[in-house]
């Protein structure tokens, strides 16, 4: 009878490891198609002869748009706005927040309730083109990073992760003189750093993935992100790549394993950092979403 219930309890936890076995197995194939595909040899891939792992490796697709001065203009563009959008909204955000756990701050409960109101209604398309254009950056940078300095949502999380770490520690060192600046850089922020890595995660692939705000804001092409230079080439092969380099390979090269090759190129990066800032997730966002 033990061996019949030990049977009948573990048949459901089996069936439950082959579902989810079989659904990443589901979402990892296309990653690992795309990946043979960029590697693949032209000639080979004409016949169809890939799936998951190419039968004869070739590099022609990378070099056909790393030769691209467009893609290096993106890549600059990108890394340039990840980079600094993610240190200006960690920021804006880690600041504000600590300010919002202050009682006695001025005005506070006001600030409040117009995070809040942010939260749930949006000025629209519209307005925001308008604020763009009259604050003069269009077709700059800035225009990707400054309207998104911070979210109500980062905020109360913050300050929420904030309003759960031991006060005493912030009434020790205002007892030993420091003031709430050195309180905010000596205490608040070494406590955060499981915060701020996991925000740091979320504004960068936001950042790194910013495409929409460029189609509107960005016309110089030489200053598209990789998202929206992407989006061209999945268009027309002939978006990206030197001359020099179309002339002798876009004959040759199918327009396929170009596209897998650049859509390797722009997951890359951030997928690379991924790893190094996963451990911070549950205790960075959910200690903050509990507390407070």
């Amino acid at each position: 009878m033990t061996l019949r219930k030990s049977l009948r309890a573990s048949i459901p936890d089996a069936i439950i490891y082959t579902v989810l076995i079989a659904a990443a197995l589901a979402m990892l194939f296309p990653f690992v198609y795309v990946i043979a595909v960029s590697f693949t040899d032209p000639a080979v891939y004409v016949t169809g002869d890939v799936i998951l792992f190419p039968k004869q490796w070739s590099l022609d697709s990378y070099r056909y748009i790393l030769s691209s001065n467009s893609f290096l203009y993106s890549f600059r563009s990108t890394v340039f706005i990840t980079i600094v959008g993610t240190v200006l909204n960690l920021a804006f955000s880690m600041t504000f927040a600590y300010a919002l756990t202050k009682k006695q701050l001025p005005g506070r409960g006001i600030m409040l309730s117009l995070v809040l109101f942010t939260f749930l209604f949006g000025a629209g398309l519209v307005p925001n083109f308008l604020l763009i254009r009259e604050l003069g950056l269009l077709d700059s940078l800035w225009s990707l990073i400054l309207p998104g300095l911070t979210n109500a949502w980062s905020i109360f999380v913050l300050k929420s992760f904030i309003q759960g770490l031991p006060e005493s520690l912030e009434e020790a060192a205002l007892i030993d003189g420091c003031n709430e600046l050195k309180v905010f850089y000596r205490i608040i922020l070494p406590l955060s750093l499981p915060a701020l890595a996991a925000f740091g995660l979320f504004f960068a692939v936001g950042q790194w993935n910013t495409y929409f705000s460029a189609v509107m804001y960005i016309q110089d092409a030489d200053k598209w992100p990789l998202q929206v230079l992407l989006q061209q080439l999945m268009v027309s092969q002939s978006a990206i790549g030197s001359a020099e380099v179309r002339e002798t390979l876009e004959h040759t090269l199918p327009e396929e394993t170009v596209k897998m090759a650049a859509l390797v190129v722009v997951m890359v990066p951030i997928l690379a950092v991924y790893p190094f800032l996963q451990k911070y997730f549950a205790k960075g966002v959910l200690l903050g979403s509990v507390k407070g």
